[in-house]
C-alpha cells in the first residue's frame, strides 16, 4: 500500500539555541512542535510566528506528516519520502516521533515537493 502524507497547516521555524539553554518562555507547544537537546545544541521546531526575531533560526518551513503509526521494525518508510525529494533537489528537515515522521521543506519548494512525492506514487491528502 502506498504511503500517505498530509500537509500540516502553518509556517514553521527551526531554531538553534545553546545546549545549556532552558526551554524558552516564548515556546508554546501547539500543533506540530518538537524539542531536541544534545550536548551541542537545543533545537526547536515550532510555529514560526511565536519565535522572536533575535532567535537564531530558519523560517518559512512547511510540514508534511506521514500517516502512521509505523512499527519500529518497519524499514524504509522515511526513505520513500526522502528519495523523491532528493531527486528533485529539495532539502528537508525531518523529525521522528514514537508513531510517525514529519518532513519539513522550505516554503518556496513546497508545491514542487508535493509534485515530486505524487509522481513517486505517494498519496497526499489535501
Amino acid at each position: 500500500m502506498p504511503l500517505t502524507l498530509k500537509p500540516v497547516p502553518g509556517s514553521f521555524a527551526v531554531c538553534r539555541l545553546p545546549a545549556d539553554s532552558p526551554l524558552p518562555a516564548w515556546f508554546r507547544p501547539r500543533g506540530f512542535s518538537s524539542v531536541s537537546w544534545t550536548d551541542d545544541e537545543l533545537s526547536i521546531a515550532c510555529d514560526g510566528s511565536q519565535v522572536p526575531v533575535e532567535v537564531q533560526c530558519e523560517r518559512d518551513w512547511r510540514c508534511l506528516v506521514l500517516q502512521g503509526p509505523f512499527a519500529f521494525d518497519l524499514t524504509g518508510v522515511l526513505l520513500q519520502v526522502l528519495q523523491p525529494l532528493a531527486a528533485a533537489d529539495i532539502g528537508i528537515f525531518a523529525v521522528s516521533t514514537f508513531d510517525t515522521d514529519y518532513v519539513l521543506v522550505k516554503g518556496h519548494a513546497f508545491e514542487r515537493a508535493k509534485q515530486a512525492l505524487r509522481k513517486s506514487g505517494l498519496i497526499l491528502i489535501e
